[in-house]
């Protein structure tokens, strides 16, 4: 397999790097962030130059809050590139995968959304997501997988907020409590987009992994993984007011993919694990 990663230099690319690596792949990823993907020729010359048969798009503009100061530059990223990109990859003859989020949901549900589910997204976020959806979707072919709460190396994530925050303390530290959705370490994710990249799916997959938990009860674990004495208050969402709304719920159904795969997702736990002992290892 040839696999072009775009954004390869962030927490899902340098995990999708990593994993086409381990899997014996030809794979171009972190030197592709010089791409502008708004720029449909340079996308085009990046293709011809590698001739991939697989392309990854986990190129994004993610700062929720930013993207509300910045709404013209979210829909450049988050919509017109995907656009770009999958038209690109199909004139390539190159299969497409994008990366897009729970956001795109309202975020009041109280059972997991399945892919079909209809979509009403909050923040410029989730609507800029959402029109890469659309785009992407217009080209035959393209897969698509929602996720959420990633973690991992490579860029700003809860868990390493939290893991600066523990070192550190200046008193306790207010968690919100009435947000649940699930985390995702980063190369869990890796492996399930090498997984449908290989398997020929196409449409809509939703990955996220297992169990669903609230913010606070995702610092707990982590404090208590660090061995850390800090005090965790539980917060109301109000208490702790953001530009962009936040789902309130977005745990997502992942049925298709588990069928799909032929297996379960990955306990989260597991991952979080694996991360923490390899920050240590950086050190």
């Amino acid at each position: 397999m040839r696999l072009l990663v775009f954004g390869g230099a962030g927490i899902v690319g340098r995990a999708m790097v990593a994993e086409a690596g381990r899997r014996g792949w030809a794979v171009d990823g972190p030197v592709r962030d010089r791409t502008d993907v708004t720029d449909a020729a340079a996308v085009a010359d990046a293709l011809a130059a590698f001739r991939p048969g697989l392309v990854v798009n986990c190129a994004a503009m993610t700062a929720v809050d930013a993207c509300e100061r910045e709404r013209e530059q979210a829909f450049r990223l988050n919509g017109d590139a995907v656009g770009i990109l999958a038209a690109a990859a199909a004139r390539a003859g190159a299969r497409f995968v994008h990366i897009s989020t729970d956001y795109v949901f309202d975020g009041e549900g109280a059972a997991p959304y399945a892919e079909d589910h209809p979509t009403a997204p909050r923040s410029v976020y989730g609507a800029s997501k959402l029109e890469g959806e659309r785009l992407a979707l217009a080209v035959p072919g393209t897969l698509l997988v929602r996720t959420s709460w990633i973690f991992g190396h490579g860029g700003a994530n809860f868990v390493d907020t939290m893991r600066a925050k523990m070192a550190a303390p200046d008193g306790p530290l207010s968690v919100v409590a009435d947000q649940v959705g699930a985390p995702t370490w980063a190369p869990f994710l890796a492996r399930a987009l090498a997984d449908l990249g290989e398997s020929g799916a196409d449409g809509i997959v939703h990955y996220q992994n297992r169990p669903a938990v609230s913010w606070y009860e995702f610092a707990l674990e982590i404090a208590r993984r660090l061995g850390s004495a800090i005090e965790i208050r539980p917060a109301t969402s109000a208490e702790v007011p953001r530009p962009a709304p936040r789902p309130r719920y977005s745990v997502l159904a992942v049925e298709r993919f588990e069928r799909l795969a032929g297996r379960p997702v990955e306990d989260w736990r597991e991952g979080l694990a694996e991360h923490l002992k390899s920050c240590q290892e950086r050190r």
